[in-house]
Formats: structure tokens, C-alpha cells, sequence
């Protein structure tokens, strides 16, 4: 590989940013040679992660149909040298495949054999794991022109030569790289915007991110224009950007500014290509806490759906779905871009199944709402003000008076794993979450201020236990009297739903493995297919919802498939791999990482295919003896509130992606410090953490663990007796 030259934020005049990207080209070794079928992608591709520019997650081939789906079987597969979360939907060009793993490492392989072609790595500082909310993931790639863009973690854009994957360019996307520059992650997929390539980034759920979304010139890297989803501290003066001045009277006159606003465009952009339009959703507002009225305002422009002007990056309509948002309820989920008849009357809209529980449908010229209904129960809210679009709250979930049973929690009634849309059938396939959450607020509770949940720590029912959470949060209500203030049951379901746009109506459900399941793909052919956390890809008719196949990879999936046609094959593919959202949770009890391990596979399929072989199974292993209990049961308990603000958003007690702590204190003995402290494991993505937790923390944090791990290893001694 040639030289590289880094473009830096845009803070040059735009002819200097035309002479470096011009450089950078020449440096990269000149203009890349096109792929025969980029620019004019055929009917046979997958050319966008969603598919098409609709982002409909549909495909019109139908080689594989309702009918002969018995004959599905495996055509290729290939292993991924990871065992974090994959999210990822490939993408399929003249033959070639193209996917991204962790970090934004991409892998390009013969989309018929599943032969490597090239892979390229990103060489990401695992320090930029720390902030990484939801696991070191990425969704997906661009592909235009001869060239491969994908986003790496630490915030730049990559430009790649399609054919061989050598480096063209790379651009610094991110709006600083200063004190707070950690703080930034991007997960989502760039998306090509006529000769733009657009980006937005992550960071809203720690504070000191100030969301937005760039746009690049396509062909060189040239900076063009940088939206701002919320406004800057008033003090520095009068705003940046003329949509900002009105929006920042929005935020109350105690916002503390030095938490960076939010309001992350980390996934779920779409473009328009006959109006001109870039669409894209925003994170929670930095941070999100239920405050009395004449502090907290609409927080313009986090939980909602914005348009802007490709050509200029100026505002053309916004739809907030969350005002003051206190609850995580990001509008960042995928949208897709259909025409629909409604009203006696066809109409282009926007469409997404919100993380709030709502089914919107827009107006995609205008943002006007055409309607809002629930696709789940809800209880945050009492509904949405057709006339205004606003939401009226409901007392029930306001957390300042007590523990409230929220529906849905902070993971969403539906998240980042995408939904579909079938013109053939009308209807639109949502993996729902039917996952509600207990949420406390913890402003004056000893556990205090929450890393990543600021001022409200949001539990999921499974893990509720009032005793053992009494030495954090205090005294708890039990659940079952949540749930009568509720008047819902609290359990968890992940479920797929088919809802008729127009109306509203779920016109079939079919309950899943777990709420974690993968996102959805349909097609002509009357299909619908779903991966699921027990490792099974799932084969459902389109109109009617019914169960036609499960087959079982033994890798849990959750990403959603794509389909594309080689040489008159028709093949699907799926990426599979535990983690994501689900980073901080363990192993769901059937799923296929419980079972099998979590090594990443990315997998392919077609007619008349083998039999799918299973990953060897795991055997747990014995609890490790623990050393000695350190310190007096005041630096037990004072290890316990940190290890809960810094340490429990990746590190759970039982099995998960990352290691189980109290086993790894048997085995680190002082390395621990140096892993903690100075980033021994930096490059394996344990970031250092000595900017937040001085040596006596780390002490607690330590005897904590040892504390924890006895207890675990004198329950599974007393479970051994007794077995005896």
C-alpha cells in the first residue's frame, strides 16, 4: 500500500480542501479503476445495504420462493477472526461481496464461492472501545463508482479501491479531535448521495458528543458541508448554523453545555435522489433525565427526523417524535422510502418503526405527519396529537416520583436491526422488542450518577431483583406491584410483526427466540427471513406469516440477510454474531452463543445447498478459585458503585461477549492494574481508564470483584455438594 494523506476536519478554505483531496488521490496511487457493474448496478446485485435507495430491505428475485425453500442449504461460508457483534448486511456488485466486521475492518470475497478477494483493516486504537455504547460494531459499506467506503470506529472514512482494496483515501469525519474526541464513535454505514458520501456519528449515551452529519465529495474526499442536530453552548454567542438560533432556546436555561447536546446521527439515513433530500434520525439529547418543566424544553433537534438539502446541507423539515426526550428513545432507526395510497391518494413517504413504539408515516417532501400508531404497548405516552404531532405524556412514566415500569426501555421497541417493507404484500416486517424497563432515578440515590444512563438507570425485568440491587439504589418496590401501575406484564418477547402502513394494523405476529433477534429481509418470492439469537435462520410466507423453514447455523444472528444472483444462482447471506446492544447482557439462555460459542461466520445459502455444519459445542468451565478478599466491606461497597458506573456497561456477571470479571481475577493477579490503569490490553479494545479512576479506585474495584467472585464460587461449591 502507497502512502496515505489524512484530510483534516474542515477548517481550511473549501480551494485548499480541494488541492489536498486532489493530493491525497495522486498519493493513493490515482483514480481507481471502476468494476464493470458499479455505476449501473443490475437487478441480480444487493448494491446498498438496504437493498436499493428505498432501504425496503426487498428484492424482486424469486429463484428461492415460498415453495421450494425445504431445497435451501449452505453454498459457502466464511469465518471472521472475531467474536464481538456483527450487525452487518453485505453488499453485492458485479459478483463481488463486500461486508464489514469490528471496528470497520471489510472483507471482500467471489459473492458465488465465498473466496477471499482482499481485506482491509482500519488499524483502529482500541481506546476508541471505551465509548463505543453498543460494542465495536459496523453496519455496513457503500459501494459506488469502483470504490468501497466504510466508516471505522474512530471516526474517519475510507475510500477503497473496489478491486483490490488498496486505500485511495481517507478522511477525518469527526467535528474536533480534542479532549472529548473519545467520546465520538462511528458505527453506522456511510450512504452515497448522488456525488456526495454521507456520514453521521455516535456519542450521545456518554456525554461530550455534539451530534451531526457530513457530507463528502464522493470521488475525492473534498469536504462539502457539516449539519449540526443540536445547538452550542450560548455563551461562545450567537450560533453556527442559522437552523441552530431557534432551536436553542429549546434546551433551558440550566442545559449544562459541557455534555455536548447529543443528539447522534449514528444510523438510519436515507437519500431521495428525485427531491434533492438527505433524511436521517437523531440520538437522545446528552443527557436524558425527566426535569421539572421550566428547566427542560423540546431539546430541538434529538429524537427526531430531519431532512436537509443535499446540495447546500441546509435544513428542509425536521419531525420531532420525542420532545425533551428522559427516556433513551432515539429516532434513529432505519427508515424506508415508499409510495403508498393514502386517503384515495398516492403519496411518497417516509416510514419508520421508531424505538418510541410508534409506526410513522411521513410525508418525505414536506415532514408532514400522515400518522403515528403503536406497534407495541406502550405507556410512556397516551398518544400522539394528530394535529400537532406531538406526544401527550403519561404520569406513569415519570420517574422523579419512584421506580416506574416503562414501556418500552431504553432498548426500544424496535432498534438499529432492520425492518422490511414488500411492495408485493403491502406490508411492513418489524422485528419488535417487546422488552419494557424498570427505571430509577439515581440523582440522589447512593449509585448517583449512571455512566451511559446519566441520571436513570433503566433495568430490564430479567435482571430486577430489589434485594440485591438495595445496596446501590435503596429500598425497591417489588415487581409485581410495577406492573399492576402498569397494567401490562412484564415480560420480554421479541416478536416479528407484519403491519399494514396505511392503517396501522398488524396483520400477523409470530413470537421469536428472544428480544434480540436479527433484523428482516423479504422478497418476491413470498419470503420473509429472519435470523435469530438461538442461531436459526427462519423462513416465513409473506402474506401469511407462517412458519416454512428453520434452519440452524449454531451461531446466533443478528444482522439482517440480503439475496443477490450469480451467474442464474440466487443466493441469501447473512452475517452471524452475538453482541451489539447486547454487549452488557449474557448470553440469552437458548441462544446459540450459549451453546456454541460466538466465533463471527458470515454465511450463504442457496437452492439444493449442504447441510449446514455446526461450530464445535462449549463446555464451561470450572469457577476458578479466587484469591484472597482484599480491603474492609466500606471499599467492597465503594468498588461496587464504580464498578456499576464504569465497568457494568460492558462486563456482566454470568457469560457475555466480554469476559466475566470475577473469573478474571483469579488468573490477572497486579496485571489487573496495569489493564486497567494503563491500557495493557488497549489493543484488544480494554481502553486504560486512569483519566476517571486513580489507583485507590481501581483498589475498590478489585476487592469488589474478589468480593462477587467468592460468593459466585461458594454457590457453585454448594450447588456441587448437593448434586453429590
Amino acid at each position: 500500500m502507497k502512502a496515505e494523506r489524512v484530510l483534516a476536519p474542515p477548517l481550511r478554505p473549501a480551494v485548499r480542501w480541494l488541492t489536498i483531496a486532489a493530493v491525497a488521490v495522486l498519493l493513493a496511487g490515482g483514480a481507481p479503476r471502476p468494476a464493470r457493474a458499479a455505476t449501473s448496478a443490475s437487478a441480480d446485485d444487493w448494491p446498498m445495504v438496504g437493498g436499493d435507495a428505498s432501504g425496503a430491505y426487498f428484492s424482486k428475485l424469486a429463484q428461492i420462493d415460498a415453495r421450494n425453500v425445504d431445497r435451501v442449504g449452505l453454498a459457502w461460508q466464511y469465518a471472521l477472526p472475531t467474536t464481538r457483534g456483527l450487525e452487518a448486511t453485505p453488499v453485492v456488485v458485479d459478483g463481488r461481496l463486500y461486508a464489514s466486521g469490528n471496528w470497520g475492518k471489510v472483507y471482500a470475497l467471489d459473492a458465488a464461492s465465498g473466496r477471499e478477494l482482499w481485506t482491509y483493516d482500519p488499524h483502529v486504537d482500541g481506546q476508541w472501545g471505551r465509548y463505543a455504547c453498543c460494542d465495536v460494531v459496523n453496519r455496513g459499506v457503500a459501494v459506488a463508482g469502483g470504490i468501497v467506503y466504510v466508516a471505522s470506529l474512530d471516526g474517519y472514512l475510507h475510500a477503497l479501491d473496489a478491486n483490490t482494496g488498496r486505500l485511495l483515501w481517507k478522511i477525518d469525519t469527526l467535528p474536533a479531535r480534542g479532549a472529548h474526541a473519545f467520546h465520538y464513535t462511528v458505527t453506522g454505514a456511510p450512504v452515497v448521495a448522488g456525488n456526495l458520501i454521507v456520514i453521521g456519528n455516535g456519542g450521545a449515551d456518554f456525554g461530550g458528543a455534539r451530534g451531526s452529519i457530513s457530507a463528502y465529495d464522493r470521488h475525492t474526499g473534498r469536504f462539502r458541508w457539516r449539519f449540526y442536530t443540536v445547538p452550542r453552548d450560548p455563551a461562545l454567542g450567537p450560533q453556527d448554523q442559522p437552523h441552530l438560533q431557534p432551536a436553542a432556546s429549546t434546551w433551558g436555561s440550566h442545559y449544562d453545555w459541557r455534555t455536548g447536546g447529543g443528539g447522534a446521527v449514528w444510523d438510519g439515513i436515507a437519500y431521495d435522489a428525485s427531491l434533492g433530500l438527505i433524511y436521517f434520525g437523531t440520538a437522545n439529547p446528552a443527557p436524558y433525565a425527566i426535569g421539572p418543566d421550566a428547566r427542560r424544553g423540546d431539546e430541538l433537534y434529538a429524537a427526531s427526523i430531519v431532512a436537509v438539502h443535499a446540495e447546500s446541507g441546509r435544513l428542509a423539515w425536521y419531525y420531532q417524535e420525542v420532545p425533551g426526550d428522559g427516556w433513551d428513545y432515539d429516532a434513529t432507526q432505519k427508515m424506508i422510502l415508499a409510495r403508498l395510497s393514502i386517503g384515495g391518494r398516492p403519496r411518497n413517504v417516509l416510514m419508520q418503526a421508531a424505538k418510541n413504539g410508534f409506526f410513522y408515516v411521513l410525508d418525505r417532501r414536506t415532514g408532514h405527519l400522515l400518522s403515528a400508531r403503536p406497534f407495541t404497548f406502550v405507556n410512556w405516552t397516551r398518544g400522539i396529537d394528530p394535529r400537532s404531532g406531538r406526544p401527550r405524556r403519561a404520569p406513569q412514566a415519570d420517574y422523579r416520583r419512584g421506580p416506574r415500569l416503562v414501556f418500552p426501555g431504553m432498548a426500544g421497541a424496535h432498534s438499529w436491526q432492520p425492518m422490511s417493507y414488500s411492495p408485493r404484500t403491502g406490508l411492513a416486517y418489524v422485528p419488535v422488542i417487546d422488552a419494557p424497563m424498570v427505571y430509577v432515578g439515581t440523582a440522589h440515590r447512593r449509585a448517583g450518577l449512571i455512566e451511559g444512563s446519566f441520571e436513570v438507570a433503566g433495568v430490564f425485568t430479567d435482571d430486577y431483583d430489589p434485594a440485591a440491587m438495595a445496596s446501590l439504589f435503596g429500598p425497591l418496590p417489588p415487581l409485581s406491584s410495577l406492573e399492576r401501575a402498569a397494567g401490562h406484564s412484564a415480560e420480554h418477547r421479541g416478536v416479528l410483526r407484519a403491519i399494514d402502513p396505511r392503517t396501522g394494523r398488524v396483520v400477523w405476529s409470530r413470537r421469536g427466540t428472544d428480544p434480540w433477534d436479527g433484523g428482516v429481509l423479504s422478497s418476491a418470492g413470498n419470503l420473509v427471513i429472519r435470523g435469530d439469537a438461538a442461531g436459526r435462520l427462519d423462513f416465513y410466507a409473506a402474506d401469511s406469516g407462517r412458519l416454512l423453514r428453520r434452519i440452524d447455523v449454531g451461531t446466533s444472528i443478528m444482522a439482517a440477510p440480503a439475496t443477490y444472483r450469480v451467474q442464474g444462482r440466487q443466493y441469501l447471506v447473512v452475517l452471524a454474531g452475538y453482541g451489539g446492544g447486547t454487549l452488557a447482557s449474557p448470553f440469552p439462555g437458548g441462544s446459540a452463543a450459549r451453546r456454541f460459542g460466538n466465533a463471527g461466520r458470515i454465511l450463504a445459502f442457496s437452492l439444493d445447498g449442504a447441510a449446514v455444519p455446526l461450530p464445535a459445542p462449549v463446555h464451561p468451565l470450572p469457577f476458578p478459585r479466587p484469591p484472597p478478599r482484599e480491603g474492609d466491606a466500606a471499599r467492597v461497597a465503594a468498588g461496587e458503585v464504580l464498578y456499576d458506573r464504569y465497568c457494568a456497561r460492558c462486563h456482566v456477571f454470568g457469560r457475555g461477549v466480554l469476559p466475566d470479571l470475577r473469573r478474571s481475577v483469579a488468573n490477572l493477579g497486579p496485571a489487573f492494574y496495569s489493564i486497567v490503569l494503563q491500557g495493557a490490553y488497549r489493543q484488544l479494545g480494554m481502553a486504560r481508564w486512569d483519566d476517571v479512576l486513580a489507583r485507590g479506585d481501581a483498589e475498590a474495584i478489585h476487592a469488589y470483584l474478589i468480593d462477587q467472585a467468592w460468593d459466585e464460587y461458594a454457590s457453585r461449591m454448594k450447588g456441587t455438594s448437593a448434586a453429590k
